[in-house]
């Protein structure tokens, strides 16, 4: 997986840099089809905001999260991204099949 951060009107700390490295950990753990992953950090007068856009094969999708805290933003950030990428995962399965399983045992 590969992780580009960036801030708009905010240098990225490398502390900040490492927290948004082991909250997309559980992301890539989560599913491994994961291949970009942009970060975006940004400050809006008392608001921080980050954005992320995952790219998997196929499907792009994009996140963002809103708070007081640039820390609280990104617990936000990756409670999103980890629901988001699970449900993409499980529009993958094949539910037909699934149900021609269970009929056949039923």
């Amino acid at each position: 997986m590969n992780l580009k951060v960036s801030g708009h009107h905010l240098d990225v700390t490398p502390a900040i840099h490492g927290y948004i490295e082991e909250k997309m950990a559980r992301i890539s753990r989560h599913f491994d089809q994961v291949m970009d992953v942009d970060i975006i950090l940004s400050v809006n007068k008392l608001d921080q905001k980050v954005e992320a856009k995952v790219h998997l094969s196929g499907k792009d999708l994009y996140c963002e999260s809103i708070d007081a805290d640039m820390y609280a933003a990104i617990d936000g950030l990756a409670d999103k991204l980890d629901r988001v990428v699970l449900k993409h995962k499980e529009r993958l399965v094949d539910h037909h099949n699934q149900e021609s399983i269970r009929r056949a045992q039923g």
